[in-house]
Order: C-alpha cells, then structure tokens, then sequence
C-alpha cells in the first residue's frame, strides 16, 4: 500500500478561533476511512484543506505526496455537503460537463447508476427531490477512477431506505486502490464498511485506529467508542 495523505502539524485558524490544532497523520490507500466528530470539532476545515480550498496556517498537508493544487484536482473526487451544480441543467448536460472536465470520469458507469435509480438523464436536476439530487452528486464523484474520495455527509440527507444504496454505491464503485475518507454523524449506517476511524475535538486528532483494533481492544462498536468518547 501507498500513502495518500500526509498532515504535518497542520494548524488552521480563523482570527481568534483555531479551526485544527497541530493535526499530525497518515493514510494510506485501499482503505475506506470515516472522519467523525461533533459539529464544530474541524471535520469540513480538514476537507477543504484536502481540496486546496483553504491554506493551512502552519504545517504541511500532502496528497499523494503533492501540496493541494492544479495536480492533486486530478486525484482527489469530493462531494462536499451541499448541492452546488446548476438547476437548470439537464443530468445529460451534468454528465457531459464532467466528462470533459475530468480525464478520469465514466460516464458509462454514471449513466448505468441512474439508470438503477429509475433517474432519466433528460431530466433538470432541480425538478429531482433532494434525496434525489444528492444520489446525483454522489453517482458523479463515484464515476471517477480518483486516488482518493473525500465524501462530506453523504447520507445526512437520504431517507433511511435510500442508505442502503448509497453505501453500496461507495463500496462497489471506487476505485479499490484508492481511499475513501467519509465524514458523517451517522457512524451506525457506515460502520460496517469502514476499516478505519479518524476522531476529531476541538480541532484535535483524538484517535486514529483501525475498526478491528477498536473492537478487540475497546471490547466496542466504533459507535459506542465514540459516544463514550464525546459524551458531554
């Protein structure tokens, strides 16, 4: 296996607030990772850092052994948490748009999902449910052949029912030399597929442990760890 992401001492902050506090760590790939923390512990600062959407303060943060920028965009597929495409796009015009943006896109492996979904690609996004919408975004990341997946909440807004398809759509679609990093509050829907956890508080790394360590060192599930952990 080979390393994915790198952080050094990476310190974020926002005026007076400290976003991320000296946050040392290392993934490598083939692994499906969950990034889980309260509201306000620095999940999303970490994710956009990761995405060259924010600079860090201090330290050092690398993606396949690059600093977040024009070349790690090839390698990186996010789905952040909020649904950023046009409305008035037709899924075809979606599609189409990232085929010729993404070298690695399949749009053959985008179109066969809809098609599971029963969501015709003539279709504007905006006339989708939300539900619907956020199937959409999350077909689009996973089409990619990316090195590494960063998925922000991508089953807070699907109704219980429609998780199921959503985790199996994760797990079956990326690539398996790649690494999955999902963060979530949901940490029961996802357990069963992670094979790493990372905790944050406060914008410190308060553990970093593989999900068969915890359950035969803890004696729990990664859910009961983290409630115990983060009980107020």
């Amino acid at each position: 296996m080979s390393e994915i992401l790198r952080c050094e001492n990476v310190t974020k902050t926002f005026g007076s607030v400290t976003a991320l506090n000296n946050v040392s760590l290392t993934l490598e790939s083939g692994k499906i990772v969950g990034l889980l923390g309260p509201n306000g512990s620095g999940k999303t600062t970490l994710i956009k850092l990761i995405n060259g959407l924010l600079t860090p303060n201090f330290g050092r943060l690398l993606v396949d052994g690059d600093e977040p920028g024009i070349v790690t965009k090839t390698k990186v597929a996010y789905l952040p948490d909020n649904i950023y495409l046009n409305g008035w796009m037709t899924i075809r015009q979606i599609v189409e748009y990232f085929e010729d943006f993404y070298e690695d896109f399949s749009p053959a492996c985008a179109y066969e999902m809809l098609d599971r979904l029963g969501i015709s690609p003539e279709k504007r996004l905006k006339t989708l449910s939300k539900g619907n919408k956020e199937k959409v975004c999350l077909i689009l990341v996973m089409s990619r052949r990316a090195r590494l997946y960063v998925l922000d909440e991508p089953i807070a807004g699907v109704d219980p029912a429609a998780r199921d398809y959503v985790i199996s759509t994760i797990i079956n679609n990326y690539n398996p030399e790649a690494t999955v990093l999902i963060s979530t509050h949901l940490i029961s829907d996802i357990e069963q597929i992670l094979d790493e956890v990372l905790f944050i508080r406060n914008g410190h790394l308060v553990l970093h442990k593989s999900v068969e360590d915890i359950r035969a060192e803890e004696g729990k599930s990664v859910d009961e760890l983290f409630r115990e952990v983060f009980r107020w």
